[in-house]
């Protein structure tokens, strides 16, 4: 096995600031892992963050990657209300290749190296199975065994939160909570995707669908044949009548050429990072489309992961996970009487607990 401290990533083009902590490679020939941890901030605490397992286009593409995530963690973290700070872990590859238990034992080892600096989790590409086998050579993992009732699927509190910052952009938007009636455009349907389906149904909305992926958009119109599905995202923005736009699979998927053609009036959803560049949410504050920032509704999973670390009963979890709907409203109350845009806003709740929590490290208190 092998580290490196990747103490100066600054030539990475696409990364609006390097500002962490630390970042590290990992590689071990013998199991084929390759992963990049990356710590953004520890002012509020040990860095919590997922580990996402894909192929990239290449190198950069993960560095890129885990250092944006990385950074969304840390500012998830901080306004969901946690004590924890922000980090990711990528780990490069197809996992329906490489994916095996001698590679997760080898990722388990890289991160017992950092000895508590950074708490990994599953994200896109790693489950719970997986995670056991890495807390097999690693402690500093969250953990989902079965017969633990607090230890849910991180994915079923992640659509509870988005299902919340759904409903409190509707009250901001059209002065109700109640989505009944309401068409709702989802953008992936897997794990998180299809339980905010779920949910969203039982609140009576109407449902647009797509997904890279045939299968899970079959059992989801098995489940509910009055589900429309269009062919592909390109569909999907420009379908006539969509109230709330919802991407749930991979981020940059808010750019300059969705924008001026977005039908939707309210973007909301779990994928991290939607905005490809800060820029577009501006783009579409201009047609009247609200962006809800995705870090304020998605971290459902994060709070559950907290929650499992500290013992909290899983009454108490679910009772944080939905005050998102307080949380979300607060931030675009917030950038309505500023003048601003919701990111804007929620960036500088963030930023002002961020920076309170490192002046009270170094004051010693």
């Amino acid at each position: 096995m092998s580290c490196f401290d990747l103490t100066a990533p600054l030539t990475v083009r696409a990364v609006d600031a390097f500002d962490h902590e630390r970042v590290l490679l990992f590689q071990d020939p013998a199991s084929d892992l390759k992963a990049i941890v990356a710590i953004h901030s520890t002012a509020l605490g040990t860095a919590l963050g997922g580990t996402r397992f894909q192929p990239y286009g290449g190198d950069e593409q993960a560095l890129v990657d885990v250092l944006r995530l990385s950074r969304g963690m840390s500012y998830k973290n901080a306004v969901a209300g946690l004590d924890f700070g922000g980090g990711k872990a990528v780990i490069v590859g197809d996992p329906n290749r490489i994916k095996s238990e001698e590679l997760l034992l080898a990722f388990g080892r890289s991160v017992a190296s950092l000895k508590g600096r950074y708490v990994t989790a599953c994200d896109v590409g790693t489950d719970a199975a997986d995670m056991d086998v890495v807390a097999r050579t690693c402690r500093w993992t969250v953990r989902h065994t079965p017969g633990d009732e607090s230890a849910a699927d991180l994915s079923a509190l992640t659509a509870l939160g988005v299902l919340h910052g759904i409903r409190a952009a509707a009250y901001h938007r059209w002065g109700t909570t109640s989505l009944r009636g309401r068409t709702v455009g989802i953008a992936g349907v897997g794990k998180v995707g299809r339980l905010l389906a779920d949910r969203l149904f039982d609140e009576g909305a109407r449902l647009v669908v797509t997904d890279v992926r045939e299968e899970p958009v079959r059992r989801l119109v098995g489940k509910y044949p009055q589900t429309t599905v269009v062919a592909d995202t390109e569909a999907l923005i420009r379908f006539a009548g969509l109230d709330v736009y919802a991407p749930c699979a991979l981020g940059g998927v808010l750019n300059d050429e969705v924008a001026p053609v977005l039908t939707a009036e309210v973007v909301c959803g779990s994928a991290n990072n939607q905005l490809a560049c800060p820029e577009v949410e501006k783009h579409l504050a201009d047609r009247g489309i609200l962006y809800v920032p995705d870090y304020v509704v998605n971290a459902g999973g994060v709070i559950q992961a907290a929650g499992q670390l500290r013992r909290t009963p899983a009454r108490r979890i679910v009772a944080r996970v939905e005050q998102i709907f307080d949380t979300t409203l607060a931030v675009l109350e917030r950038a309505a009487s500023e003048g601003e845009l919701p990111g804007v806003a929620a960036d500088r709740i963030a930023e002002q607990r961020l920076r309170a929590a490192a002046e009270a490290r170094v004051a010693g208190r």
